[in-house]
């Protein structure tokens, strides 16, 4: 084997290996990302519901003050 061939076949040895190397680091960083995608989903659906039960004491407890108010009113 003449010394071009082998420089010929070590290049394409080397780009072979680092075009698999890439992919795989690219498939790990497209799983870090769906990973942290799921992460944020599930914060934000924490972050909606204490969202909502915020409002709903706050509407509980209107509708609270408006039952007194008219129970008030009723009497008087």
């Amino acid at each position: 084997m003449s010394l071009q061939a082998k420089l010929v076949l070590g290049g394409a040895c080397v780009f072979s290996l680092g075009i698999i190397g890439y992919v795989h680091f690219k498939q790990y960083l497209d799983r870090q990302q769906l990973h942290q995608g799921v992460l944020t989903d599930m914060e934000r659906r924490q972050r909606r519901k204490q969202e909502n039960l915020y409002v709903l004491q706050k509407q509980i407890d209107l509708a609270k003050e408006i039952r007194k108010s008219e129970n008030t009113s009723d009497i008087t």
